[in-house]
């Protein structure tokens, strides 16, 4: 945030300025030290920060793969997370009041695409992903998300949120063709190469380097709206390089530049509602299915309340004791989200932390979330805009985002207790290494209650770890005990 944003921040402190009309009674408006126009211009700013997502999560999700060999439609994911994107933002303005906006996680998207969807159908994956928005109503409704939050050690979550942040940046890599896969016939043991054979080729390529470069210089010099920026220049550059040169469309993957003949277009809603809440279980087995649902829950869990307290902090909302009046209500939203991205196909929403810049602008009620929302509406419209932005254009986002992830919780983790600095390192590490959420959740979790047990300080474990842990280690034992 820049230091004008954060002097803006200082100067809404919340006030006890009588309502002057409806909109500002409902929203209390006056009474948290804000105005309208401060409102609508705070839901522009983070519309505008995260409308990234809108080309970012279609592209996620169709890089996967299910069972059946079945991509999604690149044109009906992004009328799903456009339209999962306004319901829930205009859910969490109209009820929860607070200036934060909700879209389909990044990280979570990838668990969907890359590991769950390969061992079923879209539908059942995304049952999964509604399970776990159920999941979450439940502990939210029984007051258990945030005991089970205080269960898992800071370092750890730290560890779960950086190795999410290193696994978005593979993918980004991967899909963008900067990194690609060595084929089996070359019998080699190295699994990846720098661009094809070794060397980097072609303007696409190009593209996403000039991308990241971009990004990573707009980040620096504290451009709001930096990730957008940068994934529109490059789309510009990418359907320039297209015309005048003679690349093949095919070298741009799946998403080749391509003006639109009409860049406006009615939404295509033929993912909504194609879900199949428990068929997951018949391909998989029990066991992996609800450590499926468990992923899917942890991998936006402890992400969705740093955010929520983080932004409601900036905005001066937090009581004296460092609480969000409210919380309930908002993380009930969050929940709702999660399921609705199952519904939907868009896989599962949650809380974003674009939502400062909105914050920075002066936003301080629910009514920002109401703008954001209604901005989203309107995109269902510009779909045409989202499908031709190519790979190369927006994955550089996700080298931008994996890197701020990892610089934001790197710090927090106390590297002088080996008992919580190796499995921190574990769970980062085993995320890429070995494509899976899952396996650093679970690999992070075991070491941590045995090196706890082995070094005489395992009644610092929670019993909630211990038993999390001994599921997980069930689930590696299954092949040896031939139950898969």
């Amino acid at each position: 945030m820049s230091p004008s944003a954060t002097a803006s921040v200082d100067a809404t402190l919340p006030s006890s300025v009588p309502p002057k009309n409806g909109l500002d009674r409902f929203f209390r408006i006056s009474e948290r030290g804000s105005s309208i126009p401060r409102e609508v211009r705070g839901g522009l700013a983070t519309f505008f920060a995260m409308a990234y997502i809108i080309v970012l999560n279609p592209i996620i999700l169709s890089s996967g793969v299910d069972k059946y060999g079945l991509h999604l439609d690149n044109g009906q994911l992004v009328t799903a997370t456009v339209l999962t994107a306004a319901f829930t933002t205009l859910l969490m303005g109209v009820i929860g009041n607070v200036p934060i906006a909700l879209a389909a996680g990044l990280g979570i998207n990838s668990v969907v695409a890359l590991q769950i969807a390969p061992r079923m159908g879209w539908p059942d994956a995304m049952g999964m992903v509604v399970l776990a928005g159920l999941a979450i109503m439940l502990l939210v409704a029984t007051g258990l998300r945030e005991r089970v939050m205080s269960a898992v050690p800071l370092g750890l979550r730290k560890g779960i949120a950086i190795g999410i942040g290193l696994f978005i940046l593979l993918i980004g890599l991967v899909d963008s063709g900067f990194v690609t896969r060595i084929p089996d016939a070359a019998h080699t043991t190295v699994p990846l190469q720098l661009g094809t054979g070794g060397h980097l080729h072609g303007w696409p390529v190009l593209v996403f380097i000039v991308g990241v470069l971009l990004t990573l210089a707009l980040i620096i010099r504290r451009v709001s709206g930096a990730i957008l920026i940068s994934i529109v220049a490059m789309t510009v550059l990418a359907l320039i390089l297209d015309a005048v040169t003679s690349t093949p469309g095919q070298a741009w993957g799946l998403t080749v530049p391509k003006w639109p003949g009409n860049p406006v277009a009615a939404p295509d809603f033929g993912l909504i509602g194609h879900v199949s809440l428990f068929g997951g279980f018949h391909q998989v087995g029990i066991i992996t299915g609800i450590l499926f649902v468990f992923t899917v829950l942890l991998s936006g869990f402890f992400d969705a309340m740093g955010t929520i307290l983080g932004v409601s902090d900036e905005a001066h909302l937090l009581d004296e004791k460092g609480d969000l009046p409210g919380m309930n209500k908002v993380l009930m939203i969050d929940g709702v989200a999660t399921a609705l991205g199952g519904v939907t196909s868009s896989s599962a929403n949650t809380c974003f932390v674009e939502s400062t810049a909105g914050v920075g602008e002066g936003a301080r009620t629910g009514l920002a979330s109401v703008v954001t929302g209604l901005m989203f509406v309107l995109a269902l419209f510009l779909t045409p805009l989202a499908t031709m932005v190519p790979a190369q254009a927006a994955t550089p986002a996700l080298v931008a985002v994996g890197f701020l992830i990892l610089a934001n919780s790197i710090r927090d983790i106390d590297w002088n207790d080996f008992t919580i600095a190796v499995p921190a390192f574990l769970t980062m590490v085993m995320m890429p290494f070995t494509y899976s959420i899952t396996n650093g959740i679970g690999i992070g979790f075991l070491s941590f209650c045995l090196l706890r047990l082995a070094a005489g300080r395992g009644r610092e474990v929670p019993p909630a770890l211990y038993a999390v842990a001994a599921v997980f280690g069930f689930y590696y034992l299954m092949p040896a005990l031939g139950l898969t």
